[in-house]
């Protein structure tokens, strides 16, 4: 098994070494990853897929399930989802009707702006996109009994919001980890969907360029650091 089909948690955040050619890693933590993946398509699996897999579990067996956000870790969860035979509503940057349109592509049976509500009530909504003012909008699409999801390490500032929003057994919950069990079933998952990742590949020094267009919205899918002759 080559090193890049290893996914290791922390190594490069708490760790030195995330981009090193080679590197050791405790197995406790590390998961193959299918070979039907190329390096490079299997890249947005790890984070984006594994903690957007574990987001989706959160949302339990929501039959109408919003997205909020359509980045790197909706685009892999969508497909799972429609692949469960959920109804996918995807929420976008306004105005932003390339993204809908890929939303669609993957499966949405409705895609539109954050500020739209959607045309029926939601089983329960995940948030990508790390902007607070999304948790009261997306209360406020949900049914009762709803749950709203908080899939990001970061996000602005939630802003206050009427009880009546909550009221009705309605619950905000976030995810921060996951399981050796979850990666294992996301990983024996992926490839009967299949799950097909959408990529921008860039060179390790033009890590701020990837940056900054994700930061403005121009990526569709999600972005790749490129490190020597990684495939």
């Amino acid at each position: 098994m080559r090193a890049a089909k290893i996914y290791a948690t922390g190594r490069g955040y708490t760790i030195d070494g995330g981009y090193a050619e080679f590197t050791v890693a405790d197995e406790r933590f590390c998961v193959p990853i299918p070979e039907s993946y190329t390096d490079a398509a299997a890249a947005p699996l790890l984070c984006a897929g594994l903690i957007g897999f574990r987001s989706l579990a959160r949302a339990v067996e929501a039959k109408r399930l919003g997205i909020y956000g359509f980045g790197g870790a909706a685009h892999i969860i969508a497909q799972v989802a429609v692949h469960q035979g959920r109804s996918v509503y995807a929420f976008t940057r306004p105005g932003d009707q390339e993204a809908q349109q890929f939303a669609r592509q993957l499966g949405a049976v409705w895609a539109g702006g954050s500020d739209e509500r959607p045309p029926e009530e939601l089983d329960a909504a995940i948030i990508f996109a790390p902007v607070g003012a999304l948790v009261p909008a997306a209360l406020a699409a949900i049914r009762k009994g709803g749950t709203v999801v908080c899939g990001g390490i970061h996000m602005s500032d939630i802003p206050s919001f009427p009880y009546e929003l909550l009221w009705g057994e309605r619950t905000i919950c976030s995810v921060a980890n996951l399981t050796r069990r979850d990666a294992e079933e996301f990983m024996r998952i992926a490839p009967k969907v299949p799950v097909r990742t959408t990529i921008q590949v860039f060179r390790l020094e033009q890590a701020n360029e990837a940056l900054e267009q994700l930061r403005h919205g121009k990526l569709q899918g999600a972005a790749v650091l490129k490190i020597g002759g990684a495939s």
